[in-house]
């Protein structure tokens, strides 16, 4: 059985510290959170890993939504993705859709940028017109060994019958970390009845976009404690 893992979102150092302190096993470093996680200045990341020890996966993404805006910003897009794995971060967090299917063209050559960093397919994931044929083409991406997904409309129990549904198309290259709508309620259910293992974890963590750092701590270690029952 995989180890459990719950990754937060930080979009500060404070952030990070605080998740850290709480016991989160990895971080997501994004900046502009009310707007679904964009790129975060290089300088954020670099201060974060110095000052935590945890993995960090980086988040690339230039505009709203999923589908770029021309060259300019893929150009934007591939130098992040150089930035971000000369610093020797655990990953990258991306995805792209052309119309409702993965972009394998355009995902391939920002991880090209990469080197070898490894990646998380995030949220564009929900937005295909078929998750599990998207399952079979984001595996066709050998950096990528995680794919970020809610699973999809409905009740707990349909989200979580469609999780074990991408975790079995998935594996065993790519991991699915469940995120959007985790709180303890949800870990609870979801780590007895679900094969996921990993979560994902943004408001939950938070009161509100600020972040309290003693406050930050406690939610995350509600969370943790969930996790590990």
């Amino acid at each position: 059985m995989c180890e459990t893992i719950l990754e937060v979102i930080a979009c500060s150092v404070a952030d990070a510290v605080a998740a850290e302190k709480g016991g989160a096993g990895r971080l997501e470093v994004v900046s502009a959170l009310d707007r679904g996680g964009l790129t975060p200045p290089v300088e954020l990341v670099r201060a974060i890993k110095d000052a935590v020890e945890l993995p960090l996966r980086v988040m690339v993404r230039e505009s709203d939504g999923y589908q770029t805006s021309g060259e300019t910003e893929i150009e934007k897009l591939c130098a992040a993705a150089d930035e971000f794995s000369r610093l020797d971060v655990d990953g990258l967090v991306l995805g792209f859709l052309k119309g409702k299917t993965i972009d394998l063209d355009l995902t391939r050559r920002v991880l090209a940028a990469a080197g070898k960093s490894k990646a998380t397919f995030h949220h564009a994931f929900e937005d295909a017109a078929d998750q599990v044929q998207a399952v079979r083409e984001i595996k066709k991406l050998s950096q990528v060994d995680r794919i970020l997904s809610h699973g999809g409309s409905g009740d707990l129990e349909e989200r979580q019958q469609r999780l074990d549904a991408y975790v079995h198309a998935a594996g065993p290259e790519i991991r699915i970390v469940a995120g959007g709508g985790i709180d303890t309620r949800t870990i609870a259910l979801l780590r007895h009845t679900s094969a996921v293992r990993e979560f994902h974890v943004g408001r939950a963590a938070r009161r509100g976009f600020r972040v309290d750092g003693e406050v930050q701590s406690e939610l995350v270690r509600a969370l943790v404690n969930e996790l590990h029952g």
